[in-house]
């Protein structure tokens, strides 16, 4: 995925040219699934890896941790949040209710234009499956969910289903077990095509049963994860 179909807001956007850079590494790793829950974020490391002081290096931890992205424990250090069972189900029936109520407005309010910049996105969602690029699927796959709420409008509903994207990769990262664990794409084309038509309860309902395959297809069972190597991931 492009950098333009990133997020154009970040759910809290970190202070200062560097401190966003911290943020935006961060973040876009943990949405990859390359930084995966529980991996410890020390601050000298970090540093070291974005150059910057350990000042700003914890700014962008704090942002992080104000969007549930990061947990900043007392005397032991950053870590990358590692969601609970509960927190899985809690997060994906927020998406349920969020996304169905956006579908049914998005779909009075979509426009043609609207339709072909998402068919794009879903396009570039398949090849990018097709040549296994997992990471750029994934992209793609939180960028259409995102560009849907866009359509609605840059307001408090958006903000937060762009916080819910990036919790529900953390739940992924840690329980998902296979394909239907990621955006499936005929899913994406049966939600869209409800879209077009203006169907509002049908989008709804398409969106519904897409979120409830994804948690069907999740390994609800606690696990702990080894060592990462930080800088392998994070250097640009």
């Amino acid at each position: 995925m492009t950098k333009h179909q990133l997020p154009q807001k970040w759910p809290q956007a970190a202070r200062g040219g560097r401190a966003d850079a911290i943020y935006r590494g961060i973040f876009e790793a943990v949405v990859e699934h390359r930084l995966p829950p529980g991996a410890k974020l020390a601050e000298e490391q970090l540093g070291a890896i974005f150059r910057a002081s350990r000042t700003i290096v914890r700014s962008a931890l704090q942002d992080l941790a104000h969007d549930h992205i990061v947990t900043i424990e007392r005397h032991r250090g950053a870590f990358v949040s590692a969601p609970t069972i509960a927190d899985a189900h809690d997060v994906f029936f927020s998406r349920k209710v969020l996304e169905s109520a956006i579908a049914r407005e998005a779909a009075q309010r979509i426009k043609a234009a609207d339709v072909a910049r998402l068919r794009r996105m879903m396009d570039e969602e398949s090849e990018a499956l097709r040549r296994g690029d997992r990471q750029k699927a994934i992209r793609l796959s939180g960028g259409f969910h995102i560009a849907v709420a866009a359509i609605c409008g840059e307001g408090a509903l958006t903000q937060f289903l762009r916080s819910l994207i990036s919790r529900s990769s953390l739940v992924i990262a840690l329980y998902g077990r296979g394909p239907a664990s990621e955006c499936g794409h005929d899913e994406h084309v049966a939600f869209l095509d409800a879209l077009a038509a203006g169907d509002g309860e049908r989008a709804a309902a398409a969106m519904g049963e897409h979120l409830d395959h994804i948690v069907a297809d999740l390994t609800l069972t606690e696990r702990d994860e080894g060592p990462v190597d930080l800088t392998a991931i994070l250097q640009a």
